[in-house]
């Protein structure tokens, strides 16, 4: 009896062994986010509130939908054609925008922390108060952009185009907008540059007499010409105006 015992206790104990093992194998592979899991997400039609969270729409003509307050964190849309769409309030942090089109889209309070978007359009987009904190951005299209109160503090930004932009009250503290182009964006109220690098950056035609956090080691490394207005106390640097690329 006692060694029968015994067997049964180390056969149990095996058992529980091999379940806990299971249930670790069964958690290492499990889906993330847990979005992803959620097939009927990923597979249905756009609406406002979707929840794409971690989806593939790459490479997809889905132009004029209603994504407004949808979760589109992380979510794939390489290539992806988005024009004219409802963005409003969605959460696009982390998400892949390569070379997609947001053109004309309203994406008002629009969340695109840590967002890819080389290449990609947003001309004519209403992004007012949109936040682009620690983005990629590089060669991206503001063209005509509502940018009003945009935050793109620590964004990369290099060679970005905001021609003819509204870029009142936008935060580019500590951002790179090396080769970046000002030319003709508008504005009134004072933009902070704070500690913002500005490699060849175009401000011919430029008012900003009234910038915040705008130094002259900026200033000197800029594209500007006779029309440039500085804050008071800055020298026009010997080196304006630069030659077109």
């Amino acid at each position: 009896m006692h060694n029968s015992a015994a067997t049964m206790a180390r056969r149990l104990a095996r058992h529980l062994s091999g379940v806990a093992v299971a249930a670790g194998l069964v958690a290492a592979i499990a889906p993330w986010p847990a979005s992803i899991a959620n097939a009927a997400d990923c597979n249905a039609d756009p609406k406002p509130g979707i929840d794409w969270g971690g989806c593939r729409k790459r490479n997809l003509i889905i132009g004029g939908s209603d994504l407004s307050g949808a979760n589109l964190s992380e979510t794939d849309f390489t290539s992806t054609d988005l024009r004219k769409s409802g963005l409003d309030g969605a959460d696009l942090s982390k998400a892949n925008l390569l070379r997609s089109m947001l053109d004309s889209s309203k994406a008002a309070g629009a969340n695109f922390e840590k967002a890819i978007g080389f290449r990609t359009s947003f001309a004519g987009t209403d992004l007012t108060a949109a936040r682009f904190g620690k983005s990629e951005m590089q060669r991206a299209d503001f063209t005509g952009a509502a940018l009003a109160n945009v935050d793109f503090e620590k964004s990369e930004l290099g060679r970005a185009i905001f021609t003819d932009a509204d870029i009142n009250g936008t935060n580019f503290t500590y951002s790179n907008v090396a080769r970046a182009d000002f030319r003709l964006a508008r504005f009134e109220t004072p933009i902070d540059f704070t500690g913002a690098y500005f490699f060849l950056t175009r401000i011919e035609g430029l008012d900003l007499s009234q910038a915040v956090g705008l130094a002259q080691w900026q200033v000197d490394m800029a594209c500007g010409d006779t029309t440039t207005k500085l804050p008071a106390g800055m020298a026009t640097p010997t080196t304006w105006p630069c030659e077109e690329e």
